[in-house]
């Protein structure tokens, strides 16, 4: 114990004595100092949002029978015209058959009237008949021809409910669930659809800025559609931390205000030709801010006061000047990239600000002389150099 006394005694004691070298040298203190040069800055601003598909189709009957094939399975990607459901076409098909039937005995009833016409009208003009007669036989043409063009008309209905048995999706998309399997019986008139094709070839992402954050994006103004039009392109950041390989553009901008938490609803439009997003995931979309020729420095090294930023410059005497700088109101949570108050080639010091005043000179150091002192302090406490570790 008495040895242990006398070591912290001795420490302290070395200490006190470093401290009264410095004072007595006149040694001005070291501070790790940068030197400022411009860059190129890509900031982000990123808002959660919720994806949703463009549009779910459910999927109707247009004619009532039973389902003899299910062409697809819950979940499929199916594309526009592809067939889901077949329905029985037995009786459809017969009513094909007795329609073209139909449109046969139409057609010979025309021409046997037309040739009946054409034969009374010779007679017409020798005055065997009567011009009565004669409009009694061209209105019979007439009405045969009007009965043919009912048959071809049934025909087509007909066809069109044949066709009606293959039931197709109106789009491309992802199928929902089937309630009906085969051998069920359907009509237009069910009340629940066949299934529901999810549009997904292009989605919706939903999201919500602050009143403050639309303002600055619009501050040029104009209308609604110059505003969407002067907005940047935007991309989707998936759950996962990706980004999704297509870019996309911000559609609408909701007119209202949300007065309980001050936000505008906002709906960004991306494509998904490859079927990668699917309707209810979520992710951020991204808003890119490229800035050309801006200086970036460490948060670190600088102060606030009264909302305004300031760092300390190094003078070529290295004295301290206390600068204000003007920074861009996005920022990485590590560096703030100056707009105002900096210039290529100026040097400030980049930490222990707080317990700095303008007109204090300094030593300056580099950051990487910095680091190596620190790294030798540690290894002189590690190796029990007390009197070197805390010079």
């Amino acid at each position: 114990m008495k040895s242990r006394l006398i070591l912290l005694a001795c420490c302290c004691l070395s200490l006190f004595g470093c401290g009264q070298g410095d004072k007595t040298t006149g040694k001005a203190p070291e501070f790790a100092v940068i030197t400022v040069n411009t860059t190129t800055a890509n900031l982000t601003n990123s808002y959660p949002a919720t994806i949703k598909g463009k549009q779910d189709v459910e999927i109707r009957p247009m004619v009532s029978g039973f389902i003899t094939k299910l062409h697809v399975d819950e979940g499929s990607v199916v594309r526009k015209g592809q067939v889901l459901f077949s329905i029985d076409p037995v009786q459809y098909q017969a009513a094909v058959n007795s329609a073209k039937a139909a449109v046969e005995t139409a057609k010979a009833a025309v021409n046997t009237q037309e040739l009946t016409v054409k034969n009374k009208r010779e007679l017409n003009q020798k005055n065997i008949i009567s011009n009565y007669d004669l409009q009694m036989a061209e209105n019979q043409l007439a009405q045969v021809k009007a009965q043919l063009a009912q048959a071809e008309a049934q025909l087509v209905n007909a066809k069109n409910n044949l066709s009606y048995t293959s039931v197709t999706s109106p789009s491309d998309g992802i199928v929902g669930t089937i309630p009906y399997r085969v051998g069920s019986l359907v009509s237009p008139s069910v009340a629940t659809p066949l299934t529901t094709v999810a549009d997904i070839s292009e989605m919706f992402a939903y999201f919500s800025m602050t009143e403050r954050q639309l303002l600055a994006m619009i501050n040029e103004g104009g209308s609604i559609k110059e505003i969407l039009d002067k907005m940047p392109s935007v991309h989707l950041q998936l759950i996962d931390g990706t980004i999704y390989a297509d870019s996309g553009r911000v559609e609408t901008i909701s007119g209202v205000i949300d007065q309980a938490t001050g936000s505008v609803n906002m709906r960004a439009l991306f494509p998904n030709q490859r079927n990668i997003l699917r309707s209810g995931g979520t992710g951020n979309v991204i808003f890119q801010n490229p800035m050309q020729n801006v200086i970036m420095i460490p948060q670190s090294a600088t102060t606030e006061i009264q909302d305004k930023k300031f760092v300390f410059v190094v003078q070529e005497d290295n004295t301290l000047k206390n600068t204000e700088v003007q920074v861009f109101k996005l920022n990485d949570g590590k560096y703030y990239y100056v707009t105002n108050g900096l210039k290529a080639g100026d040097k400030i010091v980049m930490e222990g600000v707080q317990n700095l005043r303008a007109g204090v000179t300094i030593t300056p150091i580099t950051p990487a002389e910095k680091e190596a002192e620190y790294k030798k302090a540690l290894q002189d406490q590690k190796d029990g150099n007390i009197q070197t570790a805390f010079q």
